[in-house]
């Protein structure tokens, strides 16, 4: 036998859900400061979202040695060339055409931007008011764009770029005013960095009419579209014309992969917290057992992402009244002994995609601080380097992890949600989590539906983009790393997950409405079924009478949970049934004992047509009740009521009470509320999600659990 000696929990760091917790509420502080202060290595992913998305000011430290880092490279570079040295993209052509030469310094870096603008638009992303017929956009969202710039301009503040100050400031200048270019969306192979995209932004810079801006003059959202010269006009600037090297400077690096994975990787961090979150509710929800998740089972085979995952969700779970633990669970049950898969094995399944995603963020994080370029100039040693610096491996491995991480989430909010509207698996709810009568209700049936069109799509989205390069440029790009289109791709999985998460919210606070209906319920149908034996069986000693009800609650939960899938009248009917056969056996043993009915079979057919009367009648005065106001909060742990009271509070998101909800049927119970269709309601929670409005919710929880580990071991 072995002697296995456990780890005490006394290391209750989640590094994971702390670093969230730092990046969220440093978001929630950059909007109240001046400006995102910018100096080549302390920009981070909060930074760059407040930026992006929050129309964050950004700007250079005020730091006399920035400036002069970033202009001595210029000086350097000039007094380099004056000795008549050649410098890649300086005094050579480009990739497979670096065996060219050339002392048309400025023409140059003209030329290169003309080789790079060379991505598809089409009407539409000039005036985006108009309907979309077919083609769609082809443009990058502003937000991209706006995020590229900040990243861009952090990177040549490294001074290793060649590129004058005036220049970041211009970009800056321009970004702070609303004005972004308006960038192809196809095109980077993200080899020589993300060139094309990069080439617009520079193109702004050089009163290019054939640039269009997208101009938000209040910072609202509403654009108006301007040519590049008239931007220009509008922040009195002068077109400049690129020196040596500074057009390379501006597009030789992955600056756009990096600002999108960034947003990508902030928006995932908040999918996960969100996803352990609606993992324990819906372990809730199918009055599972917390032992699942408990820290013997972790410790045994202690991988940090196991360990915080079973850890996050013990916590979240916390004061439950739904949930069994090892305390209470019953050891003799019959029929599901453990729980299913998907909720069993949660902190297996996704504490993996946890570490990767560790991983990831530490490397979008140096990225965003490093120098992508080439070639690079140390004004140190007086050299100057060619490398491959731009080359954006690390960003893509980054964000191919964070699409299987997103994958493996949605798998898990998939099978649990399946398992939840499936009258089969879901523990006594009722089919499709109808409220009303399942034989003309269906209420998630088609968002059942909707989870796999959107995990198939997820799934699609998690291959690897890194495993489809193609040689480009000449052959001299044989290995590329596709930043770009796997960022890109990564915030599709973002968006398809965001879905997933919204319609799984709207299920799992209808099966926890219907759960606690149904334990309120049996509790009550307990105390009626005590006052009709009571009443009729009144010959009975306290210790029959204590037998009796035991065995009539046992056959009347057993009924309710078996009979999910009928209409209310039958159930009712089963119910009495069922309460029939235990009574029966009793009478038999014991007599009627009944001064009323001394035949058996009256008080047994009395007590069966009064106990389904009872059940039916109860029922549907208290489901009426839990329609107008759900007593569902008291029941759950507390991040399960945080989360719950957002959708159901903060968002007015009700409980569906089934075919009355349609628009179009007569309405027959007056819910005093705006009725709408199902994906109507799903729709606020997504954009509760993708708006960021989630987040206040999800750091309460965060925050709590960070003060509970301070003050004890959570168990």
């Amino acid at each position: 036998m072995f002697d296995v000696k456990l780890p005490l929990e006394k290391e209750t760091t989640s590094p994971f859900l702390d670093q969230a917790l730092r990046s969220w509420t440093k978001l929630q502080k950059c909007p109240e400061e001046t400006s995102v202060l910018l100096d080549g290595e302390g920009l981070d992913i909060p930074s760059v979202v407040a930026v992006a998305r929050y129309h964050g000011r950004a700007a250079t430290k005020l730091d006399g040695n920035i400036v002069e880092r970033v202009n001595s490279s210029v000086k350097w570079l000039r007094e380099y060339l004056a000795k008549g040295y050649d410098v890649y993209g300086v005094t050579t052509g480009f990739g497979g055409s670096a065996d060219s030469r050339t002392l048309d310094f400025h023409g140059l870096q003209a030329a290169l931007l003309q080789l790079t603008q060379t991505g598809i638009l089409t009407e539409s992303d000039f005036s985006p008011e108009k309907a979309n017929y077919d083609t769609g956009f082809h443009s990058m969202p502003v937000t991209w764009v706006r995020a590229t710039i900040v990243v861009r301009c952090n990177h040549l503040l490294r001074g290793h770029s060649g590129v004058r100050y005036e220049i970041i400031e211009n970009l800056l200048k321009l970004l702070n005013l609303g004005m972004t270019p308006i960038v192809p969306l196809r095109g980077s192979i993200s080899a020589s960095g993300d060139l094309m995209p990069l080439a617009y932004i520079a193109g702004i810079l050089e009163g290019n009419p054939d640039i269009k801006v997208h101009w938000d003059k209040d910072g609202q959202g509403t654009t108006t579209v301007i040519s590049a010269p008239e931007a220009l006009k509008v922040a009195k600037l002068d077109p400049i014309i690129l020196g040596p090297k500074e057009g390379l400077g501006l597009l030789n690096g992955a600056a756009a992969s990096a600002a999108v994975a960034s947003l990508a990787l902030y928006d995932t961090n908040q999918l996960v917290t969100l996803s352990q979150v609606i993992v324990g509710m819906s372990c809730e929800a199918l009055l599972g057992n917390a032992e699942n998740y408990h820290h013997f089972i972790a410790a045994i085979r202690p991988h940090s992402g196991q360990l915080e995952i079973a850890r996050n969700i013990r916590h979240f779970v916390r004061g439950s009244s739904l949930l069994e633990t090892s305390e209470t669970k019953d050891r003799t049950r019959a029929g599901l002994f453990q729980d299913r898969y998907a909720i069993r094995g949660a902190s297996q399944w996704l504490g993996p995609g946890l570490e990767d995603l560790l991983l990831s963020n530490k490397q979008i994080n140096v990225e965003l601080n490093s120098t992508q370029d080439n070639p690079v100039i140390d004004t140190e040693s007086g050299e100057v380097y060619s490398g491959c610096n731009f080359q954006a491996a690390s960003v893509t491995t980054a964000t191919e992890k964070t699409r299987l991480a997103l994958q493996m989430m949605g798998k898990m909010l998939f099978s649990v949600s399946t398992e939840l509207i499936n009258p089969d698996l879901n523990r006594g709810l009722p089919p499709n989590l109808t409220a009303d009568d399942p034989n003309l209700s269906f209420t998630m049936k088609g968002v059942d539906i909707n989870m796999a069109a959107y995990m198939s799509e997820l799934a699609f989205l998690a291959n690897p983009v890194s495993s489809h390069v193609q040689s480009a440029e000449m052959s001299n790009q044989p290995i590329n790393s596709l930043a770009l289109i796997s960022s890109r791709y990564t915030m599709q999985a973002v968006e398809t997950l965001s879905l997933m998460c919204a319609a799984h919210l709207y299920v799992v606070c209808q099966a926890l409405d219907l759960r606690v209906l149904n334990v309120q319920f049996q509790d009550a149908m307990d105390e009626e079924m005590e006052k009709i034996t009571r009443d009729i069986c009144d010959q009975l000693t306290s210790e029959q009478l204590g037998f009796l009800l035991a065995s009539l609650s046992k056959a009347a939960r057993s009924s309710w949970s078996t009979s999910a899938r009928e209409n209310l009248q039958l159930r009712a009917q089963l119910l009495g049934n069922e309460v029939a056969n235990p009574l029966m056996t009793f009478m038999q043993k014991y007599g009627s004992s009944s001064s009323q009915y001394p035949d058996r079979l009256s008080a047994i057919v009395e007590v069966k047509a009064r106990v389904s009367a009872a059940c039916e009648a109860l029922y549907a005065t208290m489901r009426t009740a839990a329609y107008l106001e759900p007593q569902t909060e008291k029941y759950l742990g507390d991040a399960s009521k945080l989360l719950y009271q957002f959708v159901r509070r903060e968002l007015q998101v009700p409980f569906h009470t089934g075919l009355a909800e349609h628009p179009t049927v007569e309405e027959g119970l007056k819910l005093n509320r705006e009725r709408k269709t199902i994906g109507s309601w799903i729709s606020i929670i997504y954009q509760a999600i993708r708006g960021g409005q989630v987040r206040t919710t999800l750091m309460q929880l965060a925050d709590c659990f960070h003060h509970c580990r301070e003050t004890k071991v959570v168990e």
